[in-house]
């Protein structure tokens, strides 16, 4: 019998430490040393004699690269994506802390959703909590990687690859400084190119078939600030805020994490026309107008590090590899190359980690990886591009400037989600639920589940929600 998705899903998810090293392969060229690539390359390290990652931006210390443009805007590391840097790296986390991490020994975050502040207390976390900036994980997560001895990172701009005889047998790239591309011989070759992903032309242009392509449009706008952490300003640690599309409100999103440096980074978010700005004036309006009162309370009296940072991504996308009817040998994408989601859910840094893990389970099994189409490896990352995808797209479906692609049923399934979240904000078991799902611990299923949205009308019809 097959397994399901939720199977699949957990078998995915697991902290329990990888399989034993297996050689497998030669060579392994990993194309992006961002945060898919360098997990890609953590995984093929117990595979292949030689793992080389050819990165776009010079990477130096803990510093944003050109090549993010987000990189300065608020992340998540969501609990699951936590659970694979200890499952990879085990100690990653006390590592972080000594880097710099912040270690508050706190878990009282506070969430609001449409004003309403959830009263349901956070329980104690199985680890201290990794709060940092987008930057500062990368580079622990890069130092870490390129620990292992049989992984080394060259610095240029990927040209395309070299396929033959039904598969990949290496690839092409610029060093930095050249203008000539040169040819890496390999085994295998992974696409951690990011949204921008060059490898859909690249199959084209050889006869291969292109993967087909979703998108949805959110039309999402990002501000977001650096402030010294100023505990006379606010004892705010971690604030998360969502006014949700309904009668009377305008989706707006909004964050405030405390980060490495004794720092706050504090997002605030709308969608289509509504446009934060670079103005600091424009955006401590918008903080104290439209957002909790610790949201105006820093921005108009902390100190700024820096100015305002913008950022517009225009649409969720994915691209369905397992859909596609013949693939080469040896050749796999990761992370944003396969899907990339609306940021402000924190799907993107942990469904990375979750793809390196599928690339495990999959190499596990000893597969012919010269000579044998990876589709195995794309059916796990599809479990796991589903359940991010229907979490961040359904909810993004509501959005006023979306009008058409609500599958059959969204209205009945919408109310049965408003309702459950209205739930989380009042009752722990329905809270415990619902943070697993969104925190990618488990599969969105849990949520299906007759005994979720009953509970969650008893307390209805009870008045307690």
């Amino acid at each position: 019998m097959s397994a399901t998705a939720p199977q699949i899903f957990a078998e995915i998810s697991t902290a329990a430490p990888p399989g034993p090293p297996r050689i497998l392969m030669r060579r392994a060229v990993v194309l992006g040393g961002s945060m898919a690539g360098l997990m890609a390359a953590r995984v093929l390290s117990d595979h292949a004699e030689e793992v080389l990652i050819v990165e776009r931006d010079p990477t130096e210390g803990a510093g944003p690269r050109p090549g993010v443009p987000q990189g300065t805007q608020v992340h998540a590391l969501l609990p699951a994506g936590q659970i694979q840097l200890e499952r990879w790296f085990p100690g990653f986390t006390a590592d972080a802390i000594a880097a710099g991490a912040p270690d508050f020994g706190r878990h009282d975050g506070k969430v609001f959703i449409n004003d309403e502040l959830r009263t349901v207390p956070d329980p104690p976390p199985a680890r201290p909590v990794l709060i940092t900036t987008r930057p500062f994980l990368e580079h622990q997560v890069r130092v870490h990687v390129l620990a292992r001895e049989n992984v080394r990172m060259v610095f240029g701009r990927a040209e395309g690859l070299l396929l033959r005889e039904g598969g990949v047998r290496g690839a092409t790239y610029v060093p930095e400084g050249a203008e000539e591309p040169v040819e890496v011989e390999a085994d295998f070759v992974v696409d951690a190119m990011g949204r921008s992903s060059r490898l859909g032309d690249w199959l084209e242009a050889d006869g291969w078939p292109r993967a087909p392509m979703r998108r949805m449009p959110i039309k999402l706008n990002y501000a977001s600030a650096l402030f010294e952490r100023d505990e006379s300003v606010s004892d705010a640690w971690v604030a998360i805020t969502q006014t949700t599309p309904g009668p009377g409100r305008v989706p707006r999103i909004g964050g405030v994490l405390s980060v490495e440096g004794d720092r706050w980074l504090m997002l605030v978010a709308g969608y289509d026309e509504d446009r934060p700005s670079r103005d600091t004036a424009e955006y401590a309006e918008r903080c104290r107008k439209y957002f909790p009162s610790m949201f105006g309370d820093i921005a108009e009296k902390g100190r700024m590090i820096g100015g305002v940072i913008t950022y517009h991504q225009a649409d969720s996308r994915r691209r369905d590899y397992h859909a596609v009817d013949r693939l080469p040998a040896g050749l796999i994408a990761a992370g944003d190359a396969v899907a990339s989601f609306n940021p402000v859910y924190g799907q993107g840094m942990t469904s990375a980690m979750l793809h390196a893990s599928c690339l495990s389970a999959w190499l596990q099994t000893g597969p012919d990886v010269a000579g044998e189409p990876p589709r195995a490896y794309f059916d796990k990352v599809r479990v796991i591009v589903d359940a991010a995808w229907q979490i961040s797209t359904f909810a993004d479906l509501g959005l006023p400037h979306i009008t058409d692609g609500q599958p059959r049923g969204y209205k009945l399934i919408r109310w049965a989600s408003e309702l459950i979240t209205r739930a989380s904000m009042r009752d722990e078991q329905t809270c415990r639920r619902l943070n697993s799902v969104t925190a990618m611990e488990t599969h969105p299923a849990e949520l299906a589940k007759p005994g979720v949205v009953l509970r969650a009308l008893r307390l209805r019809l009870l008045g307690r929600i």
